[in-house]
C-alpha cells in the first residue's frame, strides 16, 4: 500500500511516494478469530451465583496470551450466558489452536451445558 510524505523544508509542496516493505520480506499476515459460546448454567438461582461461575472462566481465558474474553449476551438471565472470545495470531493454524483451547476450557466444565458454538476466522487479506 503506497503512502505519501512531504519533504522537510519544502513547505509541503514536494511530495514523495513510498511503498512500505518495498525490498523487504513479505508483509506479515494477521489472522483473527472469534468464538461465541451460548451456555445454559446448572442450578443457579441468582445473578450473583451466575457471576460466581462465569467470572472465573473469563479470568482464566483472559490470562492466556493473544486472547480476550467477555460475557457478551444474556447478562440479565441467571441461568444463561453467552461468552465471546477473540484471538489474534500470525497464522490460521495458530488461531484454530487458540480457539480450540478456549472452547475446551469452557465446554469441559460440568456446570455448563453448551447450547451452541460459533466460530469465525478472518485474515487481513479478506475482502469486506
Amino acid at each position: 500500500m503506497p503512502g505519501a510524505a512531504s519533504v522537510p523544508g519544502t513547505g509541503g509542496s514536494k511530495l514523495i511516494t513510498f511503498t512500505p516493505w518495498a525490498g523487504l520480506a513479505p508483509m506479515p499476515r494477521v489472522f483473527t478469530g472469534t468464538l461465541t459460546i451460548d451456555l445454559l448454567l446448572g442450578d443457579v438461582r441468582s445473578l450473583k451465583e451466575k457471576r460466581g461461575l462465569v467470572k472465573p472462566v473469563l479470568a482464566e481465558l483472559n490470562r492466556r496470551a493473544a486472547v480476550a474474553a467477555a460475557e457478551v449476551g444474556a447478562q440479565g438471565l441467571h441461568r444463561r450466558t453467552v461468552l465471546g472470545v477473540a484471538v489474534v495470531a500470525g497464522s490460521h493454524r495458530r488461531v484454530v489452536e487458540l480457539l480450540d483451547d478456549c472452547e475446551g476450557a469452557v465446554t469441559r466444565r460440568p456446570e455448563f451445558e453448551v447450547l451452541s458454538v460459533r466460530r469465525r476466522i478472518h485474515s487481513d487479506e479478506d475482502d469486506d
